[in-house]
Order: C-alpha cells, then sequence, then structure tokens
C-alpha cells in the first residue's frame, strides 16, 4: 500500500512534465533521410586540422580560432552614389579608409632614412618596388583593428543606387594588384557574386569590362549587384558585357584580347565551410568536385593567360588557405602555359603590396609566390590568396 501511495504521488506531482509519444510516432532517427551524421563543417575542420596544422606551422590555432569567429567587413564607397555625407557618417562611426591611409603611410616611410624590410625577411626593397601606382579612386573603409562593430546596411540616394557594399576587405586588395590603367579592357573570369566586378568599376578608368561566371543563377546574382550598385547608362553592353560560359573556352575564343584578367577561381572557400552547412564543399556527396578543384583552377589561370595580351597582366585569386590551390596551381599553371602552349609568364614580386597594407592585414610569411591575408582576431579578414602574372611573349 505504501508503494502504491508513493507511485501515485509521483505521477500526480510530475505528470505536467512528462509528455507521452504515441506509439506511431516513435521511430529510429534516420541519419541518410534526417541529417548527416557528419556534418560538413566538422569533415572540413578535421580536414584542415590535418593539411593546415602541417602547412602553417604555430599558426594555425590562431588561425582556426579566427575563422570560427564573426567575419571582419569592409564598406566599399561605391563612386556611382550620389548619398551625401555617406564617407562623413561612416568615419564619425571611427571607419577609415584603409587604401588611402595604408598608402600615406608607406610614402612616409619611403622618406624616412630607416632601411625598408620585407615582411618575410631583413632584405631591403628595390626603391623602384615601392613606387607601383594603386587607384585613388578605390576607397574601402573598415573598422579598426579590435573593433567588432558591424556596418549599418547601405541607404539607397534618390536613384535607388546604393552608397556602399560590404565585402570582406581583403577581397579587394586583388583588385588594387591588378592596377587597371586608363582605357584598358578588362576581363573578370570568375566574377559573381560582384564584389570584385564592382571594384573594377569604382575606377572609372577601364574602357571595356566583360564579367564571366559559368552558373546562370550566380551571373543572375551578379546582375542584381550592378543593377542595385550602377546606375542604367553605365550598364550598357558595348561598356560591361556579362556572359554565362566556361571560362576554360574564353582563352580560346578571346586569345591575347585583354590588358587585365582577374582569375578569382572556386576554392574551398575555407571560412564559409567550416561555419556553414549550406552549399558545402565538404559534403560527403561533392568528395568528387572538391577533388578536382586544382585541375580546374589550373586550366581557369591558364584561360586567363591565354586571353590576356603581351605585357597584359593577370591576377589569379582565392579565398582558400590550401597550398594546393594557391601555389601549387600557380607553378603548374606557369609549367602549362610554357610547355604545352608556348607562353612565357613571369610572377610580378607583391612584397612591397604586402608591406603597403600590412596595417590592415596579416599576411602569411614565406610564400614561394605571392601573398596570403591569414585571419586573425583583431583583423579579422580573409584567408585571401593572390598571385599576380605578366604574359611576355
Amino acid at each position: 500500500m505504501a508503494a502504491y501511495v508513493c507511485t501515485r504521488f509521483c505521477i500526480n506531482k510530475f505528470k505536467d512534465s512528462i509528455t507521452f509519444i504515441q506509439r506511431r510516432y516513435r521511430v529510429k532517427t534516420k541519419w541518410a533521410a534526417t541529417r548527416p551524421k557528419f556534418p560538413a563543417t566538422e569533415l572540413a575542420l578535421h580536414n584542415f586540422d590535418t593539411t593546415y596544422s602541417m602547412q602553417l606551422g604555430d599558426l594555425w590555432p590562431s588561425i582556426r580560432v579566427a575563422m570560427l569567429c564573426e567575419q571582419k567587413y569592409g564598406a566599399l564607397m561605391n563612386s556611382f552614389s550620389s548619398e551625401p555625407h555617406v564617407i562623413t557618417d561612416l568615419e564619425a562611426q571611427g571607419c577609415r579608409d584603409f587604401i588611402s591611409i595604408d598608402c600615406s603611410r608607406n610614402e612616409v616611410h619611403q622618406l624616412s632614412q630607416d632601411s625598408t624590410t620585407s615582411h618575410r625577411d631583413s632584405t631591403e626593397l628595390e626603391p623602384a618596388a615601392l613606387q607601383h601606382s594603386i587607384s585613388p579612386d578605390i576607397k574601402c573603409l573598415v573598422f579598426p583593428q579590435g573593433d567588432i562593430s558591424r556596418f549599418k546596411p547601405a541607404r539607397p540616394d534618390s536613384s535607388g543606387i546604393l552608397g556602399y557594399y560590404l565585402l570582406d576587405a581583403a577581397s579587394v586588395l586583388p583588385v588594387l594588384a591588378l592596377d587597371v590603367q586608363p582605357g584598358q579592357t578588362v576581363l573578370d573570369l570568375c566574377a559573381a557574386p560582384g564584389g570584385k566586378t564592382l571594384a573594377l568599376l569604382q575606377a572609372h578608368s577601364i574602357d571595356y569590362l566583360w564579367a564571366n561566371d559559368l552558373s546562370v543563377s550566380r551571373t543572375t546574382r551578379l546582375r542584381r549587384t550592378l543593377q542595385s550598385y550602377v546606375p542604367k547608362e553605365f550598364l550598357d553592353e558595348n561598356k560591361i558585357h556579362i556572359t554565362s560560359t566556361d571560362g576554360r573556352q574564353l582563352g580560346l575564343t578571346e586569345e591575347q584580347s585583354f590588358d587585365r584578367v582577374l582569375v578569382d577561381v572556386p576554392c574551398t572557400t575555407d571560412r564559409h565551410s567550416a561555419m556553414v552547412e549550406e552549399n558545402n564543399l565538404f559534403k560527403r556527396s561533392r568528395t568528387k568536385e572538391r577533388q578536382k578543384l586544382p585541375l580546374l583552377q589550373i586550366q581557369l589561370l591558364v584561360a586567363g593567360i591565354q586571353a590576356a595580351r603581351r605585357g597584359g597582366h593577370i591576377v589569379y585569386s582565392t579565398c582558400s588557405l590550401s597550398q594546393l590551390q594557391n601555389e601549387c596551381v600557380v607553378q603548374q599553371a606557369i609549367s602549362v602555359a610554357q610547355q604545352e602552349l608556348g607562353i612565357t609568364v613571369q610572377v610580378q614580386d607583391l612584397r612591397w603590396f604586402a608591406q603597403r597594407f600590412s596595417d590592415t592585414f596579416h599576411f602569411a610569411p614565406q610564400l614561394s609566390v605571392g601573398e596570403l591575408v591569414l585571419p586573425h582576431l583583431c583583423a579579422n579578414f580573409g584567408p585571401i590568396y593572390m598571385c599576380k602574372l605578366q604574359r611576355i611573349n
């Protein structure tokens, strides 16, 4: 009787917290039908831990922490917008244009008597290397190091054109390295979603821009971006040409047609892969696609080299830390261009470029070719890799 009373007491006390599941709903979780047993983000992190701990050594733990924290953005100012006081309002919040500030600081260093050293070693840079130009028309505002404030959404002007475009500020660096001069023709081989394309247009010096991407949906997104930031009169087909074709074919059909070529290839997008399940390249179903990436990247870079004129410049870029997708692709593409196509390509030294922007970004040391922006908690941009090439013959 005592046991009966105790059981009844327990049932009365906890009956409100007990949930009874009907028998027909009591089923075992089906992993394949509901959610993956091994999420793509976990697979990506495991891959990164294995690969980058060997490649980056002691730098990897801090980079890993930064990649898993909130990314820092920059505001690419839209020179097509007539919205007044945009820059003034952002500067009042503590933002600064890293392009003009870092360039002016670099000029001061050149005038000083102190020897200027590379971020890689103690060898002095050649004076001529410090005289490379940076477009003064491209402006990108960022919050100071350690400041994790967020930008407010951009406001449209009277004609509906937005005042600035939010992106990873390190994404502007490949465009600055391309150094487009007035009257030149430019090919953006993998243009979508449009951040770098929009940055190219800010200089107002391009005679003709061809923006291409294989994916129709991504090209549609590119068009929407340009329509939000560029007036209709500037979107003339004779000025800006947008296509959805395989970029690997443009090397043959448009051989030696462009003064500048930007090859921002598809990659593992390391930060996205470590944080977001949607459209993650590390899903088990996309293993073969991921394994074929370096080959695709080599083919796209070779196509970009073919499309460049003699003396023209090509900038190759990714948003990955992977040596296999960065330096190895560049070296292999140069070899293929020389041996199979008879095209001589020369790697351009970007140490001066990394030094110029070292107050804003953290660059990797001792790369064989190119420069790599590393994520850092105080300046959580990147990763962005870039390498500048010049077609000789």
